[in-house]
């Protein structure tokens, strides 16, 4: 096989693993966030088992990045799009991590129901990060970056659902102290959630500086 179509094979073989750990961890996020809003621990001991995939699965594409630059030694485009790669994989590990921190706050309460509200708003912001992450890997599988560039306005609208869980949350527990220990583990689960959408963001700032050289910050 000549080098190039050799670099290319593998270039294509990294994307594709890519995309599937992006499926991974949408999945992990939607289980972690639904075992939440169950109160399902057993969901949510799922979730962190579900982990080491994710985590396996991060270890083998990272090799091959590092393999693909130390035996074809790219330049220029080449190697900024390995080290795009680099920067997605990593973004999407981090994003793992937090689903698993999702799912060891839902093991930690001991409440029967959730505040009915926050339900509602956390649900809502993890429809939005997901949405972010398929808006990510969509700009960078269509080396788009106006796709890229538009995930800043998400990235917006879970920065103030953060905001309103916060009031709310803060509320609660001036009404009731009671609740601090739930409210507690909910404005952590809001904090993760909106770190999520953070490495989302960094996914399209990682899009955008493939396809212009640019450095350019979402949020």
């Amino acid at each position: 096989m000549k080098p190039r179509s050799s670099f290319d094979k593998a270039l294509i073989e990294i994307q594709e693993d890519i995309f599937q750990l992006a499926n991974l961890v949408e999945q992990a996020i939607f289980n972690a966030v639904q075992s939440l809003i169950k109160l399902d621990p057993a969901g949510a001991a799922q979730v962190i088992m579900c982990d080491e995939e994710i985590d396996e699965l991060y270890a083998k594409i990272e090799s091959k990045c590092i393999k693909l630059i130390a035996t074809q030694q790219p330049m220029a485009r080449d190697l900024r799009i390995v080290v795009t790669g680099i920067k997605i994989l990593l973004s999407l590990e981090r994003i793992g991590d937090h689903a698993v921190d999702i799912a060891q706050a839902t093991m930690c309460i001991r409440e029967s129901e959730l505040n009915r509200k926050c339900s509602e708003y956390l649900t809502k912001m993890s429809r939005i990060v997901q949405q972010m992450i398929k808006d990510g890997l969509g700009a960078y599988r269509e080396r788009d970056a106006q796709k890229a560039q538009e995930m800043c306005t998400l990235d917006d609208e879970v920065d103030h659902i953060f905001t309103k869980i916060f009031q709310l949350l803060i509320d609660n527990i001036l009404a009731d102290p009671k609740s601090i220990v739930q409210s507690s583990y909910l404005l952590y689960v809001s904090r993760y959630l909106e770190r999520i959408a953070d490495h989302a963001t960094d996914i399209g700032e990682a899009v955008i500086y493939l396809i212009t050289g640019e450095r350019k910050k979402l949020n």
